[in-house]
């Protein structure tokens, strides 16, 4: 997997447009001067733990006695429900994250599991265990997916105005369908490696 690919899949599934609204609803209860360093540090957060499960993905797979070959089909089955809730999303009213504690947001749930999820761990451990060898090329991947999604993350009330919702419900839908293409992708090449071992 080169660069720019691994690039797009990991900024399909941080989604950042996604999470714009979410962001700006939790951010609403900090006071406006401490918004734009509460999101910086959670970002910063957010990337650390990127980076870290990056470098310590394979070594967790290997303690685990994980296959490469099942870590892609699972990666896959859940990027593609992932995909599915992004074209066909639930009410994304009160309550997405579940309860929150009241004040300013701490890791929980800005850093993780928005930014840095499930998923996107999921998907580092699979390309870092496909691609020895290759850790300097996909940390320059993580680092621009990350920076293209803090980019927007920092601009989401300017973005929510200039697009409106609609605008953002159809760029999210579309970047579903790519995510659901990758995800199969990703299931076919795990079951080819798994038929021929």
């Amino acid at each position: 997997m080169d660069i720019y690919s691994t690039v797009i899949l990991l900024f399909l599934i941080m989604d950042p447009l996604g999470n714009m609204p979410v962001f700006i609803s939790i951010l609403k209860s900090v006071p406006e001067e401490r918004r734009f360093k509460v999101l910086i540090r959670e970002l910063l957060i957010a990337l650390l733990i990127l980076l870290l499960f990056l470098f310590a993905g394979k070594y967790l797979l290997l303690s685990l006695n994980l296959k490469q070959e099942s870590v892609s089909i699972a990666g896959a089955i859940i990027l593609f429900i992932i995909a599915i809730r992004m074209i066909f999303p639930s009410s994304r009213g009160g309550g997405i994250m579940g309860s929150t504690p009241e004040g300013e947001p701490f890791i929980v749930p800005l850093a993780i599991p928005l930014i840095a999820g499930p998923s996107i761990m999921a998907a580092l451990m699979l390309v870092s265990s496909q691609n020895p060898g290759h850790q300097l090329d996909l940390s320059l991947a993580v680092f621009i997916a990350w920076a293209i999604s803090a980019a927007i993350l920092m601009c989401s009330g300017k973005l929510m105005k200039l697009l409106g919702g609609r605008g953002i419900f159809a760029i999210e839908r579309l970047m579903g369908m790519v995510l659901v293409m990758l995800s199969v992708q990703m299931f076919m090449d795990g079951i080819a490696k798994y038929l021929t071992h």
